[in-house]
């Protein structure tokens, strides 16, 4: 490889109009370039790493056949488009990345023209491209619509709703099949046991059975042959019939990182029309030999050195663990005392917590790939038949599968556990995977328990309340450590619906949810102010607000969710129905998506640190009345 400073090619590539002057000889030495200059660049950033190193060729030789941004590249979840966004024009920004003012996580609309289309979430690829081909056509423009999508991608169903939509239609449509074998956490689901059962079917076996007779009366060399094109079969001819049956014209699979080869299939490829797919095989990490031995490491990365690899620094005594910890924890032990208990994750078994569980009781592991609807719907026929199904799950990925929390298990009033990790906001991932809806989309569906803990301990013991509720219970918790509390092995369940009286103070009272109790808390001190955890977002502690609305001049929620519909919106609606006239503050997300950044920068920003919250508290106070009942016809402050 190159040095890690000289890149002599690369920087003369500042637009892919660049990349397609230079001669196809060039074109591996500059691969060589860029797989260094991503290496180097994400290590010492951070960021995602192996799915980049393994579509260096595969981007390159893109943008050297294609004429982008006319012609358009719609890129699968963005992990892989590390190398997209150095070609297009954002190589010395790369360093940036996940930062907070720094390039996006993923393809962005409005940071480059070359970003055809937003992503963040698994899948949508094929669909978004489907309409761009259709789009074209509609306006009688003469460019193409290329989908690239990892074949962790193809686990979920709307990759092939748009490919049976795309086949029927006979569009105009490239679809780019990355198989690495990998999405994030291996791949799991029936794509591959689909190859073997083509394999063992009775065609393939009356051919190869048939054959096998023949050469028994063969030189040894003639077997040696046969076994060879019975691999080549395999590899060649069978994967295609799926494709090629909903309509599309497959090629491959070709190794996806013989550059050249690449460029001559592509090339043909854009003289075709209609529904074609190309199957590409790479290696996730290719170059970098520890990102290609244990690819799930190397998927996204903390600052290291190249030379010697990710090191884990000696863990320093501390009471605080993450939330994932806790949820994974409980897990087990919860499952050691009730055999009825399954696990449940759509493909996120590291992020969610689920190794150890996978490892102790893998009959009662269950992971759907990403298939985030079939996973709530699993959930409840299991629940209909005698298990206690717990479905870990981010909460913006349950966005997903919202009609199947509605339909399949509240409307039945099933006892399905929704373990909600990364609620709120999460930070470096960016809008895609912020957590800001959950309080709003949960509270309004009927037969729900939401619970947001405020520390570790009250995770654990929540997690358990909801796990023997005989209906729909979920605990979302937010990404990262909590505030240092000890978690008692002792599993007690909390009485449902009832808040916690945490600071008594005067004047104000502040509400707080979830994470937000321990800011809260910071800036109660200097306000002197009583402070409520309140525990559940449903069924709310009435009482428990009315008691502060009657005692206090002035009451604040204060949430990491969004203010629309959210939590302090449920706590308004109290206070009107029982026509309680107090001024109330609702603090919590800003109608905006919010950019990518750390946690701590984001939630300062929001105002949702200690000191961001007795600021606006200040600043709300100032303006009222010093009258409480002239503010009777005024209920709602909302920060924004």
């Amino acid at each position: 490889m190159t040095s890690a400073t000289s890149y002599p090619l690369l920087e003369r590539i500042d637009s892919p109009e660049c990349l397609r002057r230079l001669p196809e000889s060039e074109l591996e030495p500059m691969a060589e370039e860029l797989r260094d200059f991503l290496l180097h660049s994400v290590a010492r950033s951070g960021g995602h790493l192996a799915a980049g190193l393994g579509t260096i060729e595969l981007t390159i030789a893109l943008h050297y056949v294609f004429n982008t941004p006319e012609d358009r590249l719609v890129w699968d979840v963005g992990h892989q488009a590390y190398p997209h966004k150095v070609l297009t024009g954002r190589r010395e920004q790369l360093g940036t990345i996940r930062q907070a003012g720094g390039l996006a996580p993923f393809p962005a609309r409005h940071e480059s023209p070359y970003d055809i289309f937003g992503v963040g979430h698994s899948s949508t690829s094929i669909s978004a491209a489907l309409g761009m081909a259709i789009a074209a056509k509609q306006r009688g423009e003469n460019r193409k619509s290329i989908a690239i999508i990892g074949d962790g991608g193809m686990t979920a169903g709307m990759a092939y709703e748009a490919l049976d939509h795309a086949g029927a239609l006979d569009a105009d449509l490239l679809v780019i099949l990355n198989d690495n074998e990998m999405s994030i956490s291996p791949n799991v689901g029936a794509i591959s046991s689909y190859l073997t059962r083509l394999l063992s079917g009775r065609v393939y076996s009356t051919v190869r059975e048939g054959s096998k007779k023949v050469l028994e009366h063969m030189p040894p060399p003639m077997w040696e042959l046969a076994r060879r094109t019975e691999e080549h079969v395999k590899g060649m001819v069978a994967p295609g019939t799926l494709f090629e049956e909903m309509g599309f014209n497959y090629f491959g699979p070709m190794d996806g990182h013989d550059l050249a080869s690449l460029v001559r299939t592509l090339r043909n490829l854009h003289k075709l029309s209609g529904p074609r797919l190309l199957h590409i095989v790479t290696r996730k990490g290719k170059g970098y030999t520890l990102a290609e031995e244990n690819p799930v490491t190397y998927h996204g990365v903390t600052p290291f050195d190249p030379k010697v690899g990710l090191q884990h620094a000696p863990k320093k005594p501390s009471p605080a663990v993450s939330y994932t910890q806790v949820f994974s924890q409980w897990l087990c032990d919860m499952a050691a005392q009730d055999a009825h208990l399954v696990g449940i994750t759509p493909a996120m078994r590291e992020g969610s917590g689920l190794v150890k569980f996978s490892e102790c009781f893998p009959e009662r592991y269950f992971d759907v790939g990403i298939a985030e609807q079939h996973s709530v719907t699993l959930a409840a026929g299991m629940a209909c038949d005698g298990l206690k199904p717990v479905v870990a799950i981010y909460s913006t990925f349950l966005q997903r599968a919202y009609d199947q929390l509605i339909h399949d298990v509240a409307l039945q009033n099933l006892p399905v556990l929704f373990a909600i990790d990364r609620a709120g906001v999460v930070g470096p991932d960016g809008p895609t995977h912020a957590g800001s809806f959950d309080l709003s989309y949960l509270r309004c569906v009927p037969n729900m328990v939401v619970m947001a803990p405020a520390d570790e301990n009250e995770c654990r013991q929540m997690l358990y309340t909801g796990f023997l509720l005989e209906q729909p219970a979920a605990v979302r918790y937010p990404r990262g450590k909590g505030p240092g509390v000890a978690v008692e092995a002792k599993m007690t369940a909390l009485p449902v619906g009832k808040a916690e009286l945490k600071r008594e103070g005067q004047g104000i009272a502040i509400l707080a949810f979830g994470a937000m109790v321990a800011p809260a808390l910071e800036a109660a001190e200097k306000l002197d102010a009583s402070v409520v955890n309140m525990r559940f977002v449903k069924p709310l502690d009435e009482n428990m607000i009315l008691e502060m609305a009657m005692s206090h001049e002035l009451l604040v929620t204060v949430e990491d969710n969004a203010i629309a519909g959210g939590a302090g919106s449920a706590v308004n609606e109290c206070l009107a129905n029982h026509g309680i006239p107090v001024p109330v503050l609702l603090h919590g997300l800003p109608d905006c998506y919010l950019e990518h950044g750390s946690r701590e920068e984001l939630l300062a920003h929001c105002h949702l640190d200690g000191p961001g919250i007795l600021r606006s508290i200040e600043t709300y106070r100032a303006q009222l009345p010093k009258s409480k009942a002239a503010m009777a016809p005024s209920v709602i402050g909302v920060h924004g």
